[in-house]
């Protein structure tokens, strides 16, 4: 199978797996205590206020008529109007989208800085104290939840080191971003790393003992080049497979560190407006990630296939 037909494929299963997560979205926020109308007219909702509000909306109809309205809105790329703040739910979430993208993608990239040395450094001293350490410190990192963690950057490098990093928001610009985004996407690295160091130490401590790693050290290669071209190179590829997870995982992880952090991105949107009612929003955003989530791991399967040349696409 080419890879533009398995692409195609997989992105057709996306379509139940939506519409799936459109039903459980859609019934679960329902459950939720709490009326939207009462929320947003606060200490002026009267019973008369609150069911003509309701009625607007179409609150007041069947559940199943709601969904079907809402499926339809949905087929058309229309997610509705946010109930709180009286814009299109769609184009608030793509306004927010960007924020988090950027929060996962640093992220990302700071936990493959961090976890490519230190695997590197503990496969190549397997048993000795660099091993040991490099074991124990990120293990004893990942036991700490992340809005525990990100206090604690805050604390430090925000206010108590000379404010050498802002405390909240997202920065203007390229630089600003990469400026204001540092510390957020460290404690999603500090939360990931972990894993990826694990996972590629023992992959490299496999294809060490390998027999082209053996013939490679044989004919004399410098072992800077054995370790960089033929172990590393190889031992990536189960870890590209445990990253992918992992950002998958983080999609909706982002919630909590966009609050510890003030970003204004998806993940802040969403907790405001579980805490406002604003079905359309909720809906849209869950919606968002399921479809980060399916595309990342797609993304992910693509990846494997072209660095593993064994995998086919089937």
């Amino acid at each position: 199978m080419s890879l533009g037909a398995y692409v195609g494929r997989r992105l057709l299963h996306l379509v139940p797996i939506a519409l799936g997560v459109t039903i459980l979205c859609f019934f679960l926020i329902h459950l939720v205590p709490g009326d939207p109308a009462r929320t947003i007219l606060g200490n002026q909702a009267t019973d008369q206020r609150v069911a003509l509000l309701r009625h607007q909306w179409g609150l007041d109809r069947p559940l199943p008529v709601q969904y079907g309205k809402f499926m339809g809105r949905v087929v058309h790329g229309d997610l509705g109007t946010s109930l709180f703040y009286g814009v299109s739910a769609g184009r608030l979430v793509l306004q927010r989208l960007p924020v988090t993208l950027w929060l996962i993608g640093f992220g990302a990239l700071l936990s493959v800085l961090i976890a490519v040395p230190l695997a590197v450094i503990a496969a190549t001293h397997r048993d000795r104290l660099p091993d040991h350490v490099v074991r124990a410190v990120p293990l004893v990192g990942l036991g700490f939840p992340p809005f525990w963690v990100g206090i604690v950057l805050l604390l430090v490098f925000g206010l108590h080191l000379g404010r050498g990093f802002p405390v909240g928001g997202y920065g203007n610009g390229f630089t600003g971003h990469l400026h204001s985004m540092f510390l957020p996407a460290l404690t999603v690295a500090f939360g990931i790393s972990p894993i990826l160091v694990r996972s590629l130490r023992a992959s490299l401590l496999e294809v060490l003992e390998s027999d082209y790693v053996v013939t490679a050290r044989s004919k004399g290669l410098p072992e800077r080049r054995v370790l960089g071209r033929h172990a590393l190179r190889n031992a990536v590829i189960s870890t590209v497979s445990v990253l992918g997870v992992n950002i998958g995982y983080l999609v909706g992880g982002t919630l909590v560190i966009e609050q510890v952090y003030a970003l204004p991105g998806v993940g802040q949107l969403m907790i405001n407006s579980i805490n406002q009612r604003d079905f359309p929003i909720v809906q849209g955003v869950t919606l968002v990630f399921s479809v980060m989530v399916v595309l990342v791991y797609l993304l992910t399967d693509v990846a494997h296939a072209l660095l593993d040349p064994r995998v086919r696409f089937e």
